[in-house]
């Protein structure tokens, strides 16, 4: 098990991010389009708690997972078409958009880092090429699964509205190809920056776990 000081540690993440989420329900812009956005987000950490003492992972893994679940907090209260600093960044450097769902996006490719974990500690995937092209790839695929949801969601009836607050497309017609990109380069800077410290984190936690 990992020690204490990286436990109080992931406390300290989990009363964070709770504490963003009951900022972010308090009066959104619109609660169906939070429901929708935050949801993931949600049933990710419910399983994440649950699991904590069976399967417990490294705390960078605890970190991405907590800093996404923030980032999907704030888009969700707002919208991700309305962040208030995006909108100041548009407006002073002059930007077609607000850029905070590409941002988000991009940093969604930080989740290569769990998905890569899970595969080294539940499956035969030893560190190596092999492990790094599947971990990016289900990101990719992760990333293509949200845009078909995001289609999908125009389909409902009578939830235009809230289709096109959680689509966020602002005119852009590219916008799916664009997201998805930006969670693949995301995915692959992570990959390449983190693997390191990744790595020396798991294999500290294995020795925590062999005493």
């Amino acid at each position: 098990m990992a020690s204490g000081k990286e436990t109080k540690l992931h406390i300290i993440l989990l009363l964070l991010v709770l504490a963003v989420f009951v900022w972010s329900v308090i009066k959104p812009a619109v609660f169906m389009t939070w429901m929708a956005e935050v949801g993931p987000s949600v049933i990710a950490l419910i399983v994440v708690v649950a699991t904590y003492n069976k399967f417990r992972l490294t705390t960078l893994s605890y970190f991405i997972l907590a800093l996404l679940s923030i980032l999907t907090f704030i888009g969700g209260h707002y919208t991700y078409a309305e962040v208030p600093l995006f909108n100041w960044l548009k407006e002073e450097f002059e930007l077609a958009r607000n850029h905070y769902d590409r941002f988000g996006h991009f940093l969604k490719g930080l989740s290569v880092i769990v998905i890569r974990e899970i595969l080294v500690r539940k499956t035969p995937l030893y560190k190596g090429s092999w492990l790094t092209g599947i971990s990016i790839s289900m990101v990719l695929a992760l990333a293509a699964l949200y845009e078909i949801v995001e289609w999908l969601s125009t389909k409902l009836p009578n939830a235009k509205k809230v289709a096109k607050d959680f689509l966020g497309m602002q005119g852009d017609q590219w916008d799916a190809q664009w997201d998805m990109s930006c969670a693949f380069l995301g995915a692959i800077l992570a990959t390449l920056i983190l693997s390191g410290l990744h790595n020396k984190q798991i294999t500290k936690l294995d020795a925590w776990k062999e005493r």
